[in-house]
């Protein structure tokens, strides 16, 4: 049994929750734990996490952070850093161990500047949109296997927010995906103030139009609640471009998803920082999980080509 698979085992699914064309439905836990980190906004914020280009020059798919705390941070797959030289994301879930110093690998989502706005970076409340995690996290996982890096596809992700700017006819100087989270940012927070957590919610799963597109799931609910919002205005975005008339769509069928992205095969490699990093190996399911501290700490998984 994999440990995906014994963390899917743990949760059962709660009351859907709907908003528009996405329907978001709690994974909850008995143990809803609690956290020993602290995310990366919570680190940033007390001023004991720095992330930086990892010198004056910069590298367009690596990162510096600097962790002062006496407590390890959680580095969310997706999330987004703004500043410095030219907005990034996060390839993947890290955990950066207490008072260390690491670099990090990340993708470009502002392929139209290559100059200092800011020294340093900040934590954006959004993560990439969903559709652009799938393929990112399935070019992380062939990266994972054949190289033993970390690297997505960069000319992928500047084609995958070309085309999600051209679909939703928004216009970008740097053609920066934050352009798009800006223009629809009032339509973002309908869909995020319509949903909320629970105590015992550690996870959700993400439907658009009747069809689940992918799961997150955490160790303890804090971390859940903290950051569902990100999560949220991800796959917000993608429901607002594919926004229909969801009278006519079946409910989805999330325990099939669940068995799949249970069953799926996956390799283990020695995590950046902690733990181990979890890579699905499916046709059908693209994503990954970090495993830390004898637990899944962050799974998350996308219907690939959704």
């Amino acid at each position: 049994m994999t440990a995906i698979n014994k963390a899917l085992q743990a949760i059962s699914l709660g009351e859907a929750q709907r908003f528009a064309n996405l329907q978001v439905t709690p994974l909850l836990a008995a143990n809803t734990g609690r956290a020993d980190y602290l995310t990366l906004s919570e680190a940033q914020a007390a001023g004991l996490a720095v992330v930086t280009e990892v010198s004056d020059s910069g590298s367009v798919p690596t990162l510096l952070l600097k962790n002062t705390a006496d407590k390890a941070v959680l580095l969310l797959d997706g999330e987004e850093l703004v500043g410095a030289k030219q907005n990034r994301i996060l390839n993947l879930t890290l955990l950066v161990p207490a008072n260390a110093t690491m670099e990090i690998p990340v993708s470009c989502v502002e392929q139209g500047r290559w100059s200092h706005r800011t020294h340093e970076f900040a934590s954006a409340e959004r993560t990439f949109f969903s559709k652009g995690r799938a393929r990112k996290a399935a070019r992380v996982t062939e990266s994972l296997r054949d190289w033993g890096d970390r690297s997505s596809d960069q000319t992928e992700v500047w084609e995958d927010i070309s085309n999600k700017m051209a679909s939703m006819a928004v216009d970008s100087s740097t053609r920066a995906i934050a352009d798009a989270y800006e223009h629809f940012s009032g339509s973002v927070e309908e869909y995020v103030a319509a949903f909320t957590t629970s105590d015992t919610q550690v996870g959700a799963c993400f439907a658009i139009n009747g069809r689940v597109r992918g799961i997150e799931l955490f160790d303890v609910s804090a971390t859940c609640a903290k950051l569902m919002p990100k999560l949220i205005r991800s796959y917000a975005l993608d429901a607002i471009e594919e926004r229909q008339d969801v009278a006519a769509h079946d409910s989805p069928d999330i325990t099939d998803f669940l068995q799949a992205v249970a069953a799926a095969r996956v390799g283990s490699f020695k995590a950046l920082g902690e733990g181990e990093d979890l890579r699905i190996h499916s046709k059908t399911i693209a994503g990954g999980a970090l495993a830390a501290r004898d637990r899944v700490v962050h799974l998350c998984a996308f219907r690939a080509g959704a």
